[in-house]
């Protein structure tokens, strides 16, 4: 496990408000090569950090279905669409499907794997978000996954070292 993982809420909130601040600046001000300069850290992180290793993510929280995601899933588990919205989702607050239950289902949690990780939902594929176009606009679901991924923590710590707002 993660040595960050024992500590990661009580880190996270302890820089909620520094982040909270930084990103207000950086909104106001965003530098040209933002995208760029997260990227590579994301992909130094990852290169080194290993997600088989935690499986916070997916211990925790829950990723958005899409329709396709539903469709594609349920095709591979041979379950009728309505069959699997009913088992295994729920609709919520924001009227998005996530699952009824954590841990999801589909995790192994004797190592971590993912029993439908070549059909996995689209946000799964891309957790923990810190290598998309756009970045500046994820800076809420940033923030947010700092509590939950010590590797978004980390990205996040390493960005306000390299493009430090004052």
């Amino acid at each position: 496990m993660d040595k960050d993982l024992e500590n990661l809420r009580e880190l996270a909130q302890e820089k909620l408000q520094e982040n909270k601040k930084y990103f207000q600046k950086l909104k106001k001000r965003t530098p040209k090569r933002l995208d760029l300069v997260v990227r590579e850290i994301h992909e130094e992180e990852f290169e080194r950090t290993d997600c088989l290793n935690c499986g916070n993510c997916c211990k925790t929280t829950s990723p958005m279905f899409t329709y396709k995601d539903i469709e594609r899933i349920a095709k591979h588990l041979k379950m009728k669409v309505a069959d699997f919205v009913a088992q295994y989702l729920r609709i919520d607050e924001d009227d998005f499907h996530v699952l009824q239950t954590s841990p999801c289902p589909f995790l192994d949690l004797n190592d971590n794997s993912c029993f439908i990780y070549d059909v996995r939902p689209k946000a799964c594929a891309e957790y923990p978000h810190t290598n998309r176009k756009k970045f500046i606009q994820l800076a809420n679901l940033t923030i947010k996954n700092t509590e939950v991924c010590p590797a978004t923590y980390r990205i996040l710590e390493e960005l306000k070292k390299r493009l430090p707002q004052s």
